[in-house]
């Protein structure tokens, strides 16, 4: 058989299999390891598995991904998350839909010490969703609100999904982590407006509650004082050089241990299971790149990505319509198939498609980040709303789709946005530069 086109099986098998809902790190590397197996052989199959495996845990560039995840359970476990809320609550608790707005902010505060989508949504969730159901919120906006709101951690930076973009296409991670500021941003902005105009149409899903006296309002902002100072730590550091992607990982993750310690507000019993948990979300992480790098090498023998990228650069179509058929077949797959994991398998694909057209690399990056942002509230994979449901047990699964889906219309709106505008996310990296 013709190598591309058991490169071409190759895909079709993976698509049915995570459709089986077998893990997704598992399926990339079975099917790597019996694709090499085929075309050279099973000795060539065994050797790229342990090679892969091997280079994947002990990657120094890799090691940042832990200790971003460590600085966000850390703080999550040490109540700064909870202390960001009340922040946002206190400025935007009056206003209709006010609570969900201030999980909404208080997500994109939390997004910026986290850099975890799955995890920023079971913190929120964990703080904000008590809160609202108190106030007679409607649970499909509040958890809709909350599964929509984790999503900003994969744009603001910290983010896991940059520093695998950067390690795969050779991109500074420091500019990218820059280039998703402003974008992330203006989508929390779209995020508020859309509940503002939710609660305007419909009142009853979102009474109002007490306005906060701006002396109440200036005390709240010591809650925001930790997560300041540990985004300025982390990318001040970054953007000026002082120190690389993965230092100032460990220096995050340094930072948030020394404030839980000086404020006395992180249990061992906390500390342990923060240690627990950024153990369990590091090696899945890991084990899915482990997978994707094996999948990878097998695609190369191939040269499906190669023949794939030929074919479409050379199509006679404007670069602009190629680009929409990329940003549609990301919207589709994320749809069905994990972010970290359509990122993984993609990028060898359509990377050097991007590049051949002339479009910026770390403006492709924050666009297909966007639009993977898309995948985790909408069906049938919808991460986050697994995540939410997992913790309101008593909210249906369908009502958790629902009140998302309205906040797939700021996703879109933010992507349209940028596509024409590059410059909206490019104009930090170049300050850097």
């Amino acid at each position: 058989m013709n190598p591309t086109l058991v490169g071409l099986v190759g895909v079709g098998l993976l698509i049915v299999l995570l459709f089986s809902r077998m893990p997704v790190g598992f399926v990339m590397a079975l099917l790597g390891f019996a694709g090499f197996w085929y075309l050279i052989s099973f000795k060539a199959g065994l050797g790229i598995v342990i090679k892969d495996i091997y280079e994947t845990f002990s990657s120094y560039n890799l090691t940042v991904i832990p200790l971003f995840i460590l600085m966000g359970q850390v703080a999550f476990h040490a109540g700064i998350s909870r202390r960001l809320y009340d922040t946002a609550y206190a400025f935007l608790g009056h206003l209709p839909g006010g609570l969900a707005m201030a999980t909404i902010g208080a997500c994109a505060g939390f997004a910026a010490i986290c850099g975890s989508t799955n995890a920023a949504a079971a913190t929120m969730a964990t703080v904000a969703l008590p809160e609202m159901k108190r106030y007679g919120y409607d649970m499909k906006l509040a958890t809709g609100t909350v599964a929509a709101g984790g999503s900003l951690g994969i744009l603001i930076p910290p983010s896991v999904i940059f520093i695998i973009y950067g390690i795969m296409t050779q991109q500074s991670i420091g500019k990218l982590f820059i280039a998703g500021i402003v974008p992330g941003i203006i989508l929390a902005g779209l995020f508020i407006l859309t509940i503002y105009i939710w609660a305007k149409l419909n009142p009853e899903i979102a009474p109002k509650g007490e306005k906060n006296s701006w002396q109440e309002r200036r005390k709240s902002l010591c809650g925001v004082i930790e997560t300041l100072f540990l985004f300025v730590l982390v990318m001040g550091g970054l953007f000026a050089g002082i120190f690389t992607p993965t230092e100032a990982g460990g220096i995050g993750a340094g930072g948030a241990i020394l404030l839980a310690f000086l404020r006395r507000r992180l249990t061992f019993k906390g500390f342990i299971r923060a240690i627990s948990e950024s153990t369990r979300i590091s090696c899945m992480v890991l084990i899915i790149v482990a997978g994707a790098t094996i999948f990878g090498h097998f695609l190369a023998i191939t040269r499906l990505p190669y023949t794939l990228a030929n074919w479409v650069a050379h199509l006679p179509l404007p670069h602009g319509l190629v680009m929409g058929i990329i940003i549609l077949i990301y919207l589709i797959g994320g749809c069905f198939i994990d972010a970290l994991a359509l990122i993984l398998l993609t990028i060898p694909i359509f990377y050097p498609v991007v590049t051949m057209m002339g479009y910026n690399p770390i403006w492709f990056g924050v666009i297909i980040v966007l639009v993977t942002q898309m995948g985790v509230i909408t069906p049938p994979v919808g991460v986050n709303v697994y995540v939410v449901s997992g913790i309101a047990k008593d909210v249906p699964l369908p009502t958790i789709f629902k009140g998302a889906l309205p906040f797939l219309i700021s996703l879109i709106l933010c992507a349209l946005i940028l596509i024409p505008f590059p410059q909206i996310a490019l104009w930090l990296p170049k300050l850097m530069h």
